[in-house]
């Protein structure tokens, strides 16, 4: 299991934090590991999805410069990273995140590396869910 004080982990900016947990939960089977509110927005949180950590926080657009950050809408929908989910059915985990309200953008196919899909949340960030070949 990853250790949230010694992980690498995106940290993404939302517009919704809380509805962006729900989300995570239903999509990715998240587990809240801590939540921090501040001024009736969602300050911070951490997340486990599949043995791995997200954080996340309400975005700020009035402190940009201390927090280097604003929500893909804020940005006209676009984001500059993918977030790759290594689980052990994309199939699976795909299907799960469209139901609970994803956008798919590429379907769940085989590559030379293993079944993989693309999808936007509904918070504008893009992940790939992936099933990599047996080595």
């Amino acid at each position: 299991m990853s250790d949230p004080k010694r992980a690498t982990a995106p940290y993404l900016s939302v517009q919704g934090g809380l509805a962006a947990i729900a989300f995570y939960e239903a999509a990715f089977g998240a587990e809240e590991l801590e939540r921090f509110d501040h001024e009736g927005k969602l300050g911070h949180a951490t997340l486990r999805i599949n043995g791995g950590i997200v954080m996340l926080a309400d975005e700020f657009p009035e402190i940009e410069h201390l927090t280097g950050t604003v929500a893909p809408p804020t940005l006209g929908g676009r984001t500059t990273v993918t977030i790759s989910l290594t689980v052990d059915d994309a199939d699976a985990w795909f299907d799960r995140a469209i139901k609970a309200g994803a956008k798919e953008i590429r379907p769940v196919t085989e590559e030379f590396f293993g079944r993989h899909g693309k999808l936007r949340d509904p918070f504008g960030h893009v992940w790939s869910v992936v099933t990599l070949k047996d080595a």
